[in-house]
């Protein structure tokens, strides 16, 4: 049995976890400090996690109908959305808490 490169796990298409904040880091194309290019990166984030969820919807449900070949494929794209989903949940409170902090040093 071999176990499959990390890349070829993750996809080659740039879709999954390892895209779903790209450009979160920082702010993306703007010169202030208004917090837009996070809003857009998160943005972006939940589209991203909204096309994970629906692809391993649509695989559950050929799952479920016996019309999937696969099961792995399946259980990859599931795992898949659920970590994007903790990634993008853990992000964002991490940037409410920031809010919060800064709201607090200015009152």
């Amino acid at each position: 049995m071999t176990i499959p490169a990390i890349g070829s796990v993750l996809g080659s298409t740039g879709t999954g976890y390892r895209s779903a904040l790209q450009g979160a880091t920082g702010p993306t194309g703007t010169s202030g400090t208004d917090g837009s290019g996070f809003g857009a990166s998160l943005s972006g984030a939940v589209d991203n996690l909204q096309q994970l969820q629906a692809t391993s919807n649509a695989l559950s449900i050929q799952a479920v109908t016996g019309d999937l070949n696969d099961i792995h494929t399946a259980t990859i794209a599931s795992t898949r959305a659920q970590v994007t989903l903790e990634l993008v949940a853990a992000v964002r409170n991490k940037g409410v808490d920031a809010f919060n902090e800064i709201m607090r040093m200015q009152a």
